[in-house]
């Protein structure tokens, strides 16, 4: 079987966000420059159920190759059963195990990183998945540690359960999304593992990512919150190129917003304007376009206010 996930160079990777990663925002970040896409996390719970909302989670642009989908679960039974159900979908090379999301929602139910309490029952969970599955890879997406850090411990029971590949971001569940992120701890999961490693972590820009990359060894980055507001944050880490056009700005965007009115209808007018906004972030005019942005719902109106704002800018 042919690899499509390769770690003979650096493998870009956009990281799962819940509500800005979904079809469309990966679409975009595909086009432009991410080698792998990973859907937003899909409950497993929720999967067994056939939820219709969870089901469409699992869909995919037809660019998007290869593809992972992440789950997040706790109980051996349903995570086998959500596998189950993910088997039967066209398209997909890779299931991931959320074992970092740090809100309470996930982590009350014992999913998330409220796994990184109990390894034995993550490490059965990722043998299940690694047993279940029909893809060809199964991932894990680990913090650091729940309240302290051992993720040397955490990444050697990931690796001996089966994993294909790890992702590791450098905080503790404790640490949210604000503390300092630990690119040192990153390093050692690197040095103690012989499966692919992934950095991820505030990798904000491309000389951020070059410097994380060279610092930690890394096999690869997975860019989260870094991509929004800057998908082209891929494109510049393809080329080598830092400056990014407005021009090539301005097609990035109106690719995004073809894409969520494509895949969402009318209603993708309105659930695109908190990415117009980051996306204007620093560029003259902004606050009179998010203004403006705001009170329009016709979709040819907002297409033409967004194309003459990127025609008329210029770079701050």
């Amino acid at each position: 079987m042919n690899s499509k996930i390769s770690f003979d160079k650096t493998l870009y990777v956009l990281a799962p966000l819940a509500g800005y990663t979904d079809l469309p925002f990966r679409n975009v970040v595909k086009k432009f420059g991410a080698d792998l896409t990973v859907s937003e996390m899909v409950s497993s719970n929720a999967l067994v159920h056939h939820s219709e909302k969870s089901m469409k989670m699992l869909e995919k642009n037809k660019i998007e190759d290869p593809y992972s989908v992440q789950i997040a679960g706790s109980d051996v039974d349903v995570v086998r059963a959500a596998v189950e159900v993910i088997n039967t979908q066209e398209g997909v090379d890779a299931i991931d195990l959320n074992c970092g999301c740090p809100v309470p929602k996930v982590t009350g139910g014992g999913s998330g990183s409220s796994l990184l309490k109990d390894l034995d029952q993550m490490g059965r969970i990722i043998e299940t998945i690694k047993k279940t599955s029909n893809k060809q890879y199964t991932s894990v997406k680990i913090r650091l540690g729940f309240s302290e850090k051992n993720h040397v411990e955490i990444a050697k029971i990931v690796q001996d359960a089966g994993a294909d590949f790890i992702a590791v971001h450098g905080r503790t569940r404790v640490g949210k999304f604000k503390a300092e992120v630990d690119y040192d701890a990153i390093a050692e999961v690197k040095e103690a593992l012989s499966i692919p490693v992934i950095a991820n972590g505030d990798i904000t820009d491309y000389e951020k990512a070059q410097w994380v990359l060279n610092h930690t060894k890394a096999d690869g980055l997975m860019i989260g919150r870094g991509a929004i507001g800057q998908p082209w944050i891929f494109h510049q880490l393809k080329t080598g190129e830092q400056e990014v056009s407005i021009q090539l700005k301005k097609e990035i965007v109106l690719e995004h917003f073809n894409s969520m009115v494509n895949f969402y209808g009318p209603h993708g007018v309105a659930m695109f304007r908190k990415h117009i906004h980051t996306y204007c972030k620093g560029l003259k005019g902004a606050s009179n376009l998010r203004n403006i942005v705001n009170s329009i719902s016709d979709i040819d109106e907002f297409r033409k206010v967004t194309t003459d704002f990127f025609d008329n800018t210029k770079q701050a």
